[in-house]
């Protein structure tokens, strides 16, 4: 398997919410292609009620393997990028756990609880790389579709006939 990794720089930003309860949403905004020679966490400025920083540079894996996966996201109306935000108990209080480009990897974040899964556009210079990686890396495999067995019904069964039960020891032996 071959692995690539591009670094990008993120954008997030924090909007009070306005419920009883208070707190604030976290949500990712937008993508260097080249991360800025800026600190993490530098704060970007306010812009309507949401205020926006700078949240450092992070890695996008590319691996040979999800070239498919790859080459979906650009062929679809608008490439995306998956970011996954898990809030943490300090400061920062939101840890970005990844960036991806592959649709597969950002909904399977999606099944932890407490992670923020949010897509935020592919910038073109991204897109490029992404693009030249599966030019370079992608091998077509072919879909194996697993063939049910029918001397026994259905897969899986073994060699019992539909609808029986396998004999118990000590109850179904021998009773006359």
């Amino acid at each position: 398997m071959i692995e690539e990794r591009l670094t990008v720089g993120l954008v997030i930003e924090r909007r009070e919410l306005s419920a009883p309860w208070g707190g604030f949403a976290w949500r990712p905004v937008s993508i260097f292609p080249t991360p800025p020679d800026v600190e993490p966490w530098t704060s970007l400025g306010t812009f309507g009620q949401a205020q926006r920083y700078y949240a450092g540079a992070y890695d996008i894996m590319l691996y040979s393997t999800d070239t498919a996966n790859y080459r979906d996201n650009l062929d679809s109306a608008e490439a995306k990028l998956w970011v996954v935000l898990r809030p943490e108990g300090r400061e920062p209080p939101i840890e970005v756990v990844t960036v991806t480009a592959d649709p597969s990897e950002g909904e399977a974040n999606t099944e932890a609880g407490s992670n923020v899964v949010e897509t935020v556009s592919m910038p073109a210079d991204v897109a490029g790389f992404i693009a030249q990686f599966i030019a370079d890396h992608h091998i077509e495999r072919p879909v194996y579709k697993r063939q049910r067995d029918r001397k026994h019904g259905r897969a899986g069964q073994g060699d019992r006939p539909q609808g029986s039960a396998e004999p118990r020891p000590g109850r179904d032996e021998d009773q006359s």
